[in-house]
């Protein structure tokens, strides 16, 4: 098939469903998407990476003071 004939054809049901009831269907159904969304204690995935990065720190640290720690008390022992 010719791609201008179905260029054509993309473009004219486009104009038809920018037209028509279904694109106030789906900007309401965005909307109501979005503030249902807006309500959820939702994060972004940045947020996320970037708290899944501090708690690798934060853990890494604990196991470095639990090392430290067992190696002063085995020296109070001592």
């Amino acid at each position: 098939m010719d791609h201008k004939l179905l260029d054509d054809i993309n473009e004219k049901i486009r104009t038809v469903m920018a037209q028509s009831p279904a694109a106030d269907l789906e900007k309401n159904m965005r909307a109501m998407l979005g503030a249902l969304f807006g309500r959820l204690d939702l994060v972004t995935r940045e947020e996320f990476d970037v708290q899944r990065q501090v708690l690798a720190r934060a853990r890494e640290k604990i196991t470095q003071l639990e090392s430290k720690l067992a190696e002063i008390e085995s020296k109070v022992k001592a």
